[in-house]
């Protein structure tokens, strides 16, 4: 057996062994080692292969993969700037402790610095936007490399997963492979001058425990406190709120967006000059809150005692007022925090000023002669069943989530916060780093390992045309259960609910940050023998979303003309339903 296939199948089968069970792969001659030992792997029913032909496309693929399965996911590449075009799927991934494993091929050193083909300086080449580098090194038929090569791949694995420092994100290993790069024909192995094989019965090289020190900060119950959960936070946010007897904040992909104290247009309500907004004394903050600048604002006042809870290293303070990070938080005179809170006169005001808010906007919604952005995410929400997944892009798509949809109705069944996966609806969004790139070939990922129920993704038309290399799909790959809905208003939407979109500057507003294209979306998605809906009215929007099989793009054209004043009346309607 040649050393560069030596390597590549012990990789490939010490990853399997711990826990790796998805892999992507975009072509190259360079990794062609590790390509066959995965497609070995794949037909053995061990780690099943994806190919993609765009490495940005492969990188967000696998970063789905990763996100929805909470498993490590290695996405291989040859080299040059095929290894730099999974830098903004690391990027995401570092930020949002995602526990992405890229393996990326490289010339042995001798071809280094020398003018070689598609060779440059891969060493760190993502700087510190990953957990480890490691330069794996050529290698070598010689023995001492399969303890070297296992032990290397339990450790990368442990530490993308976070088990020592609760830190998960990415990986890198860079591998150097020498020629032959093909497996040598009726190879057997036997000539390697040690054995090539792992622990007996599967097991795991290294067996790395995970590390567990919470400890539990109490909180007084006594100040007027509120809960916010951003990206990421999950469902002890819920939890929290629910014990305590608190309103919950929670934006579509923290996870604890739900139950009886989830509020729904809450960044209306804070916007407000509500008295309640105002007598806030303490907030509770989970994940990585980053969809409102109301709530930046609410955290940033000095008479806001403020509360971070995360169990990574790293924790969100944007305003610099936090007062106490801890790993876990629970409310004094509790049993480690369990039971349910009834509504006091404060979650009571909180919970009818969110109503009436919630009438607001239907109201408001309802009034619009045509679709709106906020009406389908509205719809899109609605349209998730229990066990479902909804996939959001990171521009108007996930804010339309968080005004309009409401919170869902899933139960807590258990007293230590878990929700019955029968009946959660998990919303996933590229929210490390908030990028709209990516967003197509994520969904994808997420969907193609979502097991529970129909996969849908709510996107704009520039996110659905930044990936739209995700539709392209090989004729041996494995096709998802996805409705794409893409909310298309020829452009930069957004933009006009900001600064840049007042009238002052509607003179150049178009060019710079409009950016109308004029892409026929149908056309796109025929290209791609993607089958395509277009739809007009509410109607046939719930008749598209209620067909859920197979890889479907379903368009809603809008108008972003009016989407500034859409948002104005929101806001005041809201306002004079809060405050009167």
């Amino acid at each position: 057996m040649n050393p560069s296939t030596a390597l590549a199948q012990v990789f490939v089968d010490e990853m399997w062994r711990n826990g790796v069970r998805e892999a992507v792969l975009a072509p190259g001659s360079r990794s062609a080692p590790l390509a066959f030992a995965l497609h070995a792997s794949d037909a053995q029913g061990r780690i099943r292969l994806h190919v993609r032909i765009d490495e940005r496309a492969a990188g967000f693929l696998a970063l789905g993969l990763a996100k929805a399965s909470r498993r490590p996911v290695p996405v291989v590449c040859t080299s040059g700037t095929a290894a730099a075009n999974l830098h903004p799927a690391v990027l995401e991934a570092h930020h949002a402790g995602v526990p992405l494993v890229v393996l990326t091929a490289d010339r042995p050193p001798e071809l280094r610095g020398v003018g070689a083909n598609q060779t440059t300086d891969q060493l760190k080449l993502y700087g510190t936007a990953v957990r480890m580098f490691h330069e794996v090194g050529a290698p070598e038929r010689r023995a001492g490399q399969n303890a070297y090569w296992r032990e290397l791949i339990g450790r990368a694995l442990a530490i993308a997963r976070g088990f020592r420092d609760r830190d998960p994100g990415p990986v890198h290993l860079n591998v150097a492979f020498r020629e032959p790069l093909v497996p040598d024909v009726g190879d057997t192995g036997e000539d390697w001058p040690e054995s090539l094989e792992g622990r007996p019965n599967g097991a795991r090289w290294t067996r790395i425990e995970r590390a567990t020190t919470d400890r539990i900060s109490w909180l007084d119950p006594g100040p007027r406190t509120i809960v916010v959960a951003g990206d990421g936070a999950d469902v002890q946010a819920r939890w929290l709120a629910e014990t305590a007897g608190w309103p919950l904040l929670a934006e579509p992909s923290s996870g604890a967006r739900s139950g009886p104290n989830a509020l729904g247009p809450y960044r209306l309500i804070l916007a407000s000059d509500s008295d309640l907004v105002r007598q806030v004394e303490r907030v509770v903050v989970y994940g990585w809150p980053t969809l409102s600048r109301p709530v930046t604002q609410l955290l940033s006042r000095d008479d806001v005692e403020v509360v971070v809870v995360s169990r990574r290293p790293a924790w969100s303070d944007p305003g610099h007022r936090a007062y106490r990070v801890s790993g876990a938080v629970a409310l004094e005179g509790t049993v480690d925090g369990a039971g349910r809170r009834e509504p006091d006169e404060w979650l009571s005001a909180w919970l009818e000023a969110d109503q009436r808010a919630r009438a607001a906007v239907r109201k408001v919604l309802a009034e619009e002669p045509e679709l709106t952005g906020p009406l389908v995410a509205r719809e899109v929400a609605a349209a998730v069943p229990g066990g479902g997944l909804l996939v959001a892009g990171s521009s108007n798509a996930i804010r339309d989530l968080d005004l309009a949809a409401d919170p869902w109705t899933n139960r807590l069944v258990d007293e230590s916060g878990r929700i019955d996966p029968r009946d959660h609806r998990r919303v996933l969004a590229n929210r490390g780093l908030a990028g709209i790139d990516g967003t197509l070939s994520t969904a994808i990922g997420a969907a193609l390992v979502h097991r529970t129920g129909p996969a849908f993704a709510l996107v704009g038309d520039l996110a659905f045309l930044h990936d739209s290399n995700a539709l392209v799909r090989g004729a041996y790959e494995a096709r998802p259960d996805l409705t794409i809905v893409v909310v298309n208003d020829d452009g930069g939407g957004i933009f006009t609910t900001l600064e840049q979109g007042a009238p002052a500057y509607e003179d150049v507003f178009d060019r710079l940050f409009g950016t109308p294209h004029g892409v026929d979306i149908g056309t796109l998605a025929a290209a791609t023998r993607t089958p395509y809906t277009l739809v007009r009215t509410r109607q046939e929007l719930r008749a598209a979303l209620s067909r859920s099989r197979g890889l479907r793009v379903v368009e809603v054209r809008t108008d972003r003309s009016r989407l500034r004043e859409l948002h104005e009346r929101l806001r005041a309607a809201v306002a004079d339903a809060v405050v009167g």
